[in-house]
């Protein structure tokens, strides 16, 4: 297993935020995303919101990788549905390559 934690902004507006955390109820989540999150190697993911800043804990399978993740969901149309609905709600942070979303963050303590 290998623990990655990515970071990400909403955009600053309550209403939105509020959206943004209605689709990721259990309830409100796409089936098909799900999937194809665990059929890339994710065996855990958490997102924890402050303010408008969001992180994200993934644990991961032996062998995952973010290229390969991001081939399957490119061949995935209900995935790309999703992140287009995502984009409503997500800025890129200041420091962001064009067209990043979450960012890996550098691990720099542990007890």
């Amino acid at each position: 297993m290998k623990r990655y934690c990515l970071a990400l902004d909403l955009i600053d507006d309550p209403l939105l935020i509020a959206e943004y955390e209605h689709w990721h109820k259990a309830e409100n989540g796409w089936p098909e995303v799900k999937k194809g999150i665990i059929d890339a190697g994710v065996a855990l993911m958490e997102i924890y919101r402050t303010g408008n800043r969001l992180f994200m804990i993934m644990e991961t399978q032996d062998g995952f990788s973010f290229a390969h993740k991001a081939k399957m969901d490119g061949t995935n149309a209900r995935v790309a549905d999703w992140e287009q609905l995502m984009w409503k709600f997500q800025q890129p942070l200041a420091w962001a390559k064009e067209g990043e979303k979450w960012i890996v963050m550098d691990k720099i303590f542990s007890l």
